[in-house]
Parts: C-alpha cells; structure tokens; sequence
C-alpha cells in the first residue's frame, strides 16, 4: 500500500507536466537531419551487438541496410547465419581473414582491408542503401592496416543520404572528431575473466 499523500500525487504530477514541457521546448529546437557517422568503440563488450540491433531497427523501418565484416574471417556467427538466411532484409558480406594473431600474415591483412574499404565505399555511394555497418572496421584503422587519413577525408565528403556505423575498440581520435556520434562501451564484469569460454547467442 502506498503512503503517498494526494499533495504528494499533486506535485509529481505537476514536475511531469514541467518536465514533458520541457522536453517539448527542446524538441522543437532540434531541425536538423541527415544521415549520421556513428562509432562505436571502448573495450566493452556490445558494440556489434548494438549495431545490428540498429540494423534491425532500420529494417523495421523499410530502410535498405548493408553490413561489411573486416575482422571476423570465417567464423560462424548467429548475425552472420540469420542475415545469410535471410538476404532480402540486408546485404551481409564478411571480407576479414581473421584476426592479426590467427592470419599471421600482414601483406594478407592489409589486401583483405583494402578490399574490404574499396567494398565500403562502394555500399556508401550506393543511393539505394540507407544504413551502412563497418563492423570492426575501427581495428584495422588501430593496426594501421588501412591509412586513417584516406579513410577521415573519404568519410568527410560522403553522400549524407545514409547513416553510417563503425564499431570496435581503439578508434582512432581523426575518427571521433569526425563523427556525430561516439560511444564508448566500458567493461565493468566479462565472463570470459573468470573462466567461461564464449558463449554461443552472447559472444557470437
């Protein structure tokens, strides 16, 4: 049972009202739109995550969206395996040959990105795309694999028609000041430290 008074009710009343006015105010203050270079980065985990769920979202939306995966080679994937089996809601395309450690071979790391960002670039002047996703595109920028500063200059004059996502950890500083949107995803407790092995539908 509550013991909050009628004058108690009154007054939380009237802060939401002030509040939803508010909110109103700065809502017509913001005009603008167009389409928007996200960057997802920090050593949590969820930055793919959070960017297929922005796929998705998009896809609710009748938007066309394309999602280029540089580091994730061949792995099998539950993302990989549900945008495969279903290729009319997104185009999906994995160009990584695996991570530096499993490839061991810089001169077919650095072939893989320059296909992998010439493919980018070709989704992004794509008119009839409107989400673009370059999953892990931020640890081949942070190897040095592909130069920042084609990459900065190429992003800087893009069509902005589409939005645009990059995620993984170490984003380079070009990038961030660059983009609209920075989110830094922060790990505060990682299974994988106490021992578990990735988990199939969390980690993959």
């Amino acid at each position: 049972m509550t013991t909050e008074t009628p004058e108690d009710f009154a007054r939380h009343n009237a802060r939401s009202k002030r509040i939803a006015a508010a909110r109103e105010r700065m809502q017509a203050r913001r005009t603008l739109e167009r389409g928007l270079l996200i960057v997802h980065t920090g050593n949590g985990k969820g930055k793919s995550s959070s960017a297929f769920g922005m796929a998705i979202r998009s896809i609710g939306w009748g938007m066309k969206v394309a999602i280029l995966q540089y580091v994730k080679g061949k792995w099998e994937t539950g993302e990989r395996n549900f945008f495969e089996a279903y290729p009319d809601l997104a185009t999906f395309e994995v160009m990584g040959e695996g991570f530096t450690w499993d490839t061991q071979d810089r001169e077919l790391d650095i072939a893989a990105a320059r296909a992998a960002w010439e493919r980018s670039k070709e989704m992004i002047l794509d008119p009839g795309i409107e989400f673009v996703i370059l999953d892990e595109l931020n640890i081949v920028l942070r190897d040095d694999t592909l130069p920042i500063a084609e990459i900065v200059a190429f992003l800087k004059d893009r069509p902005l028609t589409k939005h645009i996502c990059i995620t993984g950890r170490g984003a380079k500083p070009e990038l961030l000041e660059i983009a609209d949107l920075v989110t830094d995803f922060t790990e505060v407790k990682h299974p994988y430290n106490a021992g578990f092995k990735a988990q199939k539908g969390v980690e993959f």
